[in-house]
């Protein structure tokens, strides 16, 4: 453990660890967000519609 390349070796190999870590936490995080967005238009348009089928159940169909 007293060669230089060793720590060398330790310390490439850490900053390749560390490198990936951040690539792939910073990718599920753009992901996540991707699908966060994509849920919450799904619920707005579900509500759309079925505001639309209230309103033309009960008659207020005035819009």
């Amino acid at each position: 453990m007293n060669e230089p390349q060793v720590w060398v070796l330790i310390g490439v190999f850490a900053a390749a660890i560390f490198g990936m870590l951040t690539i792939v936490s910073t990718l599920f995080i753009h992901v996540m967000k991707a699908e966060f967005g994509s849920i919450h238009r799904r619920i707005d348009n579900l509500d759309r519609d079925v505001n639309a089928l209230y309103r033309h159940s009960f008659g207020n169909d005035r819009d």
